[in-house]
């Protein structure tokens, strides 16, 4: 069974979370915090960094470690490391996902969230007692 290790970025702004939906692949469709895998050697700051540049391209600052989630899918086993963040520089402009919205705390059960990124809602909840 493959193993992945990935970063995700809860990046919020005035009481909001950035979700985006995966356009493409076994989860298309899904909502997601944005990120993706951490390459070798790198750490999770770095990865989500990088990650939301690549897939997003904007600048994001790290503000701390929210949580680490773990979630057997069929396919694979994920580790995922989530930060709080919030964009230091530049618009968050789409390119691997096919749509993305500022959910207010209030409505963060309001879309269709993938498996592993529920576990990171819940977190957000207890976190902001949304």
């Amino acid at each position: 069974m493959k193993t992945i290790r990935v970063s995700a970025a809860v990046i919020h702004h005035d009481g909001e979370v950035y979700a985006t939906r995966r356009g493409k692949g076994a989860f298309k469709g899904g909502w997601e915090f944005p990120g993706g895998k951490q390459e070798a050697g790198e750490s999770g700051e770095d990865a989500v960094v990088r990650e939301i540049r690549e897939e997003l391209g904007a600048t994001i600052a790290v503000e701390e470690k929210l949580c680490t989630v773990e979630y057997q899918y069929p396919d694979f086993f994920m580790t995922m490391d989530c930060y709080l963040c919030h964009v230091a520089d530049g618009k968050l402009v789409l390119s691997e996902h096919d749509a993305a919205k500022w959910l207010p705390l209030a409505q963060i059960d309001s879309v269709d969230w993938l498996p592993a990124d529920i576990l990171v809602v819940e977190e957000i909840k207890k976190r902001f007692q949304a």
